[in-house]
């Protein structure tokens, strides 16, 4: 399998927005996170994340198509992965794990990080398929939902 990561723009934010919404539908609906859920982000957010000068996000192009995207934000030496996501028709197919591939063969092997939800077992057995560690660290969301922080 092969995927490319392209760079993206504020051009691409419609296109994002998109993807998120129909990425992100299935979580919000079954955790209720308004505060968190890439779902309930606005174009005009994601413009903000776009623009912002430590942060890089990447459309995953397979084949002739967008199938994701991942947002890579660098700060103070520390590379964090948020978000990840992959459109439900595309996913199983390993491109996930590709474009953290990609990403790390971009941006180096060491000094990552990322967070997810600590009761989605796919989630967690991609990133530690991946090299990464559970580091111990939870954040309560709300009654439904924790997170779970790894480093690699």
């Amino acid at each position: 399998m092969k995927i490319n990561l392209i760079k993206s723009s504020e051009k691409d934010a419609e296109l994002i927005h998109q993807m998120q919404m129909e990425s992100f539908y299935e979580l919000y609906l079954k955790y209720k996170d308004d505060e968190t859920n890439p779902f309930n982000e606005s174009v005009d957010k994601i413009i903000q994340k776009l623009k912002q000068p430590y942060s890089c996000f990447y459309l995953i192009k397979f084949g002739n198509n967008f199938v994701g995207g991942i947002r890579i934000v660098i700060k103070n030496g520390h590379k964090r992965i948020s978000p990840l996501f992959v459109l439900p028709k595309y996913r199983n197919k390993g491109i996930a794990q590709e474009a953290i591939s990609e990403l790390e063969r971009i941006y180096g092997e060491d000094n990552w990080e990322l967070k997810t939800i600590q009761a989605e077992k796919i989630s967690k057995h991609l990133y530690e398929k991946m090299g990464y560690r559970l580091d111990g660290k939870t954040t309560v969301i709300n009654d439904k939902l924790t997170l779970v922080s790894y480093k690699k």
